[in-house]
């Protein structure tokens, strides 16, 4: 009689080997989000509304959060245009309070949530840490925002992914989690985003029975998150960076919509790197 055989990563996946899932032949279908949930944090400029309307163009009902710029009106848009539901939410990230009931209230609104994407980030403008204030006061705004924001996503869409025994988990992280950016000095921003890296790993095995979670590193984007930044800098950026220049959001919602959808049924606690080479020398 052979023995029954178990993970030895996380035992909570079953008996092995596990199931793969039923899968459309058709690519297309795979990559469909119809009948989806998705929610995209920092959805009202930038990265997260281009991965906001990719989800909605690929049939995905949208909860869009915002803290600093409305998205009512976007969100409105983009319901007439796809024919798909969509809202927004205000919510300041950091205070976790708020992260709890803005998710429970799409959980009432939508019936549920099957995508995640903690995309809300700022970037620390403030040069070495030894030029900046003396309170601290920047590097616990950017930690708060950049780290403990993702955190407080993670705890509370988790619960429904276990009730539900399925979803996804795509957390916007970045180049900047795997090297020294030059010329510009950002150490606070680079630890913050390794930590938000090495979470969503470490959260991929602990949520291995019900869900998926993985990250997508930007490089360098032309967004209103890097308005403060001189030319100068930009150009050693394009010097750096083999493609020759800054991406466009519009390069990044392919990588978002592999992630949310069942083409990627199979990958969990990766990191997918689109940065135009300048990881490469």
């Amino acid at each position: 009689m052979t023995s029954e055989i178990v993970s030895l990563i996380n035992p909570g996946v079953g008996p092995l080997p596990t199931k793969a899932p039923q899968l459309p032949s058709n690519v297309l279908d795979l990559f469909s989000l119809k009948g989806k949930v998705a929610t995209v944090t920092g959805g009202s400029q930038g990265i997260g509304y281009a991965v906001a309307e990719a989800f909605a163009q690929a049939g995905a009902d949208v909860a869009i959060w915002y803290n600093s710029t409305p998205a009512d009106k976007l969100a409105h848009e983009l319901a007439e245009k796809y024919g798909i539901r969509c809202r927004a939410y205000k919510c300041d990230i950091g205070i976790a309070k708020e992260v709890q009931q803005v998710i429970e209230q799409i959980e009432v609104d939508f019936g549920t949530i099957d995508i995640f994407v903690a995309n809300a980030g700022i970037t620390w403008p403030h040069g070495p840490i030894i030029d900046a204030d003396q309170d601290y006061e920047e590097w616990h705004k950017l930690i708060n925002v950049d780290y403990s924001g993702v955190y407080y996503c993670a705890k509370n869409v988790g619960k429904i992914f276990k009730k539900n025994d399925r979803g996804s988990m795509i957390i916007t992280s970045s180049i900047s989690a795997q090297i020294v950016n030059i010329p510009q000095s950002q150490s606070p921003y680079n630890a913050a985003k390794a930590a938000v890296k090495h979470l969503a790993k470490s959260l991929a095995v602990e949520w291995a029975p019900f869900a998926r979670v993985n990250t997508i590193s930007p490089g360098y984007m032309v967004t209103k998150i890097t308005d403060f930044v001189d030319i100068e800098t930009r150009q050693k950026w394009w010097q750096f960076t083999p493609l020759g220049r800054e991406g466009i959001p519009q390069e990044l919602v392919g990588a978002y919509l592999y992630l949310a959808s069942n083409a990627s049924t199979y990958t969990t606690g990766t990191d997918l790197v689109v940065d135009g080479g300048y990881t490469c020398p």
